[in-house]
């Protein structure tokens, strides 16, 4: 299940990506799918030993070739191992609610991008994500371990990405379907995942995500800009 939109990102066999806050990798394989060097990143140990393993297994299949070169490494993002200008593009994916330094995370992702690259970020969406803090106090941190600490406006994560130079450009929202069942979860109480409706719900969701029916897919895309749990916000460094 991809937020990002590939089609904006403007994408060469070749093109080197980082994929910061990778977890379990699902950008980082998509990525590689179209021929990139991947570098997929990530504070959690175990789920980049995941990511890893699943990289082989798409070598052995005959996913990737022999050109295309994948890499998973434990990276804090406030201080990233890389040079200046080290990737023609980078996906941040739902990590800058996590952290207390938003910024510093921006800085370093606009130090290791090079000029003219594209800089891809997805954050919670303000009002799903409001919904959620009103209903469970535990959905957001300090009271819950790795939740979220922040909400963005649309206005607030352009104005930041652009103090750090970087150049937004396109926007828009993803996931509309996934937006109830965070409600749900939220209602009942988010640590509580034997909820029949939860459990419904998340049924729902698998069968959408591996059938991807059309009449599925049309209400996502006419949801998205109202309920779309997820902001994504296109930047280029000039």
């Amino acid at each position: 299940m991809l937020t990002v939109d590939y089609d904006r990102l403007d994408l060469e066999p070749g093109m080197t990506m980082l994929d910061l806050g990778a977890g379990f990798g699902r950008h980082a394989y998509e990525s590689a799918r179209y021929g990139l060097h991947v570098i997929a990143a990530d504070v959690a140990f175990d789920e980049m030993r995941s990511t890893r393993a699943t990289f082989t297994a798409m070598y052995e299949a005959g996913e990737l070739t022999e050109a295309t070169s994948v890499d998973c490494l434990l990276a804090d993002g406030l201080h990233l191992p890389f040079a200046d200008v080290s990737f023609d593009r980078i996906i941040a994916s739902e990590i800058l609610e996590h952290v207390p330094d938003d910024l510093g995370v921006m800085q370093e992702l606009s130090r290791v991008l090079k000029p003219g690259g594209i800089l891809a970020v997805t954050v919670p969406s303000a009002i799903p994500e409001q919904i959620c803090w009103w209903l469970d106090d535990a959905y957001h941190a300090p009271k819950s371990e790795g939740g979220h600490i922040r909400i963005f406006s649309r206005v607030e994560l352009s104005t930041k990405l652009a103090s750090v130079g970087l150049q937004p450009t396109e926007h828009h929202r993803a996931h509309a379907l996934h937006t109830p069942y965070w409600w749900l979860k939220c209602a009942v109480g988010v640590r509580n995942d034997d909820n029949q409706l939860v459990r419904s719900y998340l049924r729902f969701l698998t069968w959408e995500i591996m059938n991807a029916p059309r009449s599925t897919r049309l209400a996502d895309r006419i949801l998205n800009p109202v309920l779309g749990k997820s902001l994504v916000q296109y930047s280029v460094k000039g």
